[in-house]
């Protein structure tokens, strides 16, 4: 069942700190009698919604603080006309993102929405091309938008203001769909068009409870909205690379190349590294090794995560994404947990490297993947474009992405989501053209053969420090 529908004042109250909350000017507009058809009765039909909510129109919008962080909140009120778009909504909705802009501050809006506005017919769908516009204007500004979706989020207002933001958060049992209830096939199920649904597609990124709404709105904002930028254009680094012997062996393990700034807290320390290929496997497979809830656990004082593809899947066992702070700072991470990745988790990853990227945000990778999930259905799912969208997602982000492997580093699967020139690896990691068992097949090689063959790929931390694809070595 959906939570208590909230009015928008109500709704405000509930996640902004006390007294901060200042309405914003809307611009003023002429309108003929009945609206812009001549719809009969629409004019007596907004004077009630007046009557009935107090307000004079479908949304408020103004600024406030939200668990100390500043914004610009679009609150919708249902029952004004169902929470419906109008021109006047639209003239609203364009005001507050300008405001955004012009005091560089994110954008929460609170959706509860039917859809378009009928008694204005095509000029009120055109609004969702206008509101498209301001958040797309938004975007490119570097500012984010982080939507609450409340009962009911569906039509128009769904798609654009609602699965248009850059995280989705949304409350307990609230309808969120396209299509509304009075307009949706006789049969269709209706648990489809929920929020947990929404979740469990990946189209929402969490469910949230109204008693933890602020904190957890907050969080986002404090993380998404201030990242330091200036410390944001340099690479952050792997501490503890330095001259390290093994097996007897005398030369230093080094970076390729000089270190940039902002370490990250590993260190080498006195682990030994991997006497053979096979070893170097049979570490990274073992079940005692750091996963990667580990590493960010360690690693930041607080995160929050994205969930989903945001086309119609998820990899929660394969990919965890999201932002933290460490030091101070911002950093988002995309990190393999140790399983097969399956498409939905390489969009997952694509989503997050290119949000961080617009926001100015360096990424943080952790590599630990026997490869790509390989079976038909993955196939079906456009495993090969997944991985090509994340591959060109990390060469081309303009910020920092730094990558440690911390596990197995599986063939293609692996690599697109390592930085060139700036990955680096654990000693209980491997990283390989491909796995040393499918290696041995495809060369027509007997069982027996496969420890010799992980031995061929040089595929140890210390062999890639050599070849030059990682820069050093790090422990955990």
């Amino acid at each position: 069942m959906p939570e208590p529908r909230l009015s928008a004042r109500e709704m405000l109250a509930l996640v902004t700190d006390p007294s901060t909350f200042t309405e914003l000017p809307y611009p003023a507009r002429e309108s003929v009698p009945d609206g812009p058809l001549a719809w009969q009765g629409y004019d007596a039909a907004r004077a009630r919604a007046v009557e009935r909510t107090g307000e004079t129109e479908s949304v408020v919008c103004g600024t406030a603080r939200v668990a100390g962080t500043q914004a610009v909140l679009i609150a919708f009120e249902f029952g004004f006309l169902g929470g419906s778009l109008g021109e006047r909504t639209g003239d609203r909705l364009e005001a507050a993102h300008g405001h955004a802009r012009a005091h560089r501050l994110p954008v929460v809006p609170l959706v509860a929405t039917g859809g378009s506005r009928m008694q204005e017919g095509m000029l009120a769908l055109t609004q969702l091309q206008r509101v498209a516009r301001q958040s797309a204007l938004t975007r490119e500004a570097g500012l984010p938008q982080i939507a609450v979706l409340r009962d009911p989020t569906t039509g128009g207002g769904w798609a654009t203001l609602g699965a248009g933001a850059d995280v989705i958060l949304a409350l307990p049992g609230a309808q969120v769909g396209f299509a509304g209830s009075r307009v949706r096939p006789a049969d269709a199920d209706p648990t489809a068009y929920t929020a947990e649904a929404q979740v469990a597609a990946g189209a929402v990124d969490a469910v949230v409870p109204p008693a933890e709404l602020r904190e957890t709105l907050g969080s986002w904002l404090r993380l998404l909205s201030a990242p330091q930028r200036g410390a944001g254009l340099q690479h952050m680094r792997l501490r503890g690379v330095g001259a390290t012997s093994h097996s007897g062996a005398a030369d230093a393990i080094r970076p390729t190349a000089p270190p940039p700034a902002a370490p990250l807290p590993f260190a080498l320390g006195t682990q030994e590294l991997p006497t053979t290929g096979w070893d170097a496997v049979h570490r990274a497979r073992s079940p005692q090794r750091p996963r990667a809830h580990a590493y960010l656990d360690a690693y930041f004082t607080r995160r929050v995560a994205i969930h989903g593809d945001r086309c119609g899947g998820t990899d929660t066992a394969g990919m965890v994404c999201g932002f933290g702070e460490h030091a101070g700072r911002t950093v988002a991470y995309a990190a393999q947990t140790g399983a097969p990745t399956r498409p939905a988790g390489y969009r997952t990853a694509t989503r997050l490297v290119r949000l961080a990227d617009r926001l100015g945000i360096p990424v943080l990778t952790l590599v630990d993947t026997p490869g790509a999930a390989n079976d038909a259905e993955a196939e079906r799912q456009g495993a090969g474009a997944a991985i090509a969208e994340l591959f060109g997602a990390v060469a081309a982000a303009r910020v920092p992405v730094t990558t440690l492997v911390i596990g197995e580093g599986g063939s293609g699967g692996a690599l697109a989501l390592a930085a060139a020139g700036n990955t680096w690896a654990t000693p209980d990691s491997y990283f390989s053209v491909i796995a040393p068992e499918p290696a041995a097949a495809i060369l027509k090689r007997p069982a027996e053969e496969v420890e010799a063959t992980a031995d061929q790929l040089r595929i140890r931390p210390q062999d890639l420090v050599e070849l030059g694809v990682i820069r050093g070595i790090v422990g955990p």
